[in-house]
């Protein structure tokens, strides 16, 4: 996988799925880009994985930890461009997504996304854009660490 923007913002629901992988750190680790989620999705996520502390406390201690190291950085908006972009993509999309969406389109970052309606809205207002998914960005990371498949 070639990631061809300097940064990609990891939308809510790809923060969910490589936390519940156990390996969220090393994933990070392997992207050959700046991986950043906006405080909306930190602030959503969070949260939910704080409710689910109980069953998956070390998804909550990754995601955390993920931050303090520098392998994943918040990003709030900049601009009243991005800000009004977030409103406007939240009659179609999520929070999470619109805030998502918004950035990458204003700062011409890749995002990260396995929600289809997200994929179908960032093809069409933002074409140029690069969207990876779960499923290759943990491709991506046991190819280049050679994983064998019984993880």
């Amino acid at each position: 996988m070639q990631i061809t923007h300097s940064h990609v913002l990891l939308d809510a629901c790809c923060v969910l799925n490589l936390c519940a992988t156990g390996q969220f750190l090393a994933i990070l680790k392997s992207l050959p880009a700046e991986i950043v989620v906006t405080t909306v999705v930190q602030e959503r996520e969070l949260n939910t994985l704080q409710r689910l502390q109980e069953e998956e406390n070390y998804a909550v201690l990754e995601f955390e930890e993920a931050i303090q190291q520098g392998l994943l950085k918040v990003v709030a908006f900049e601009s009243e461009e991005e800000e009004e972009s977030f409103v406007n993509y939240a009659v179609d999309l999520d929070d999470g997504e619109s805030a998502t969406c918004a950035i990458a389109v204003h700062r011409k970052w890749a995002i990260a996304t396995d929600d289809r309606k997200a994929i179908s809205f960032i093809q069409k207002e933002a074409p140029y854009l690069q969207i990876l998914s779960t499923p290759e960005i943990i491709k991506h990371w046991s190819e280049k660490e050679s994983i064998d498949s019984t993880i």
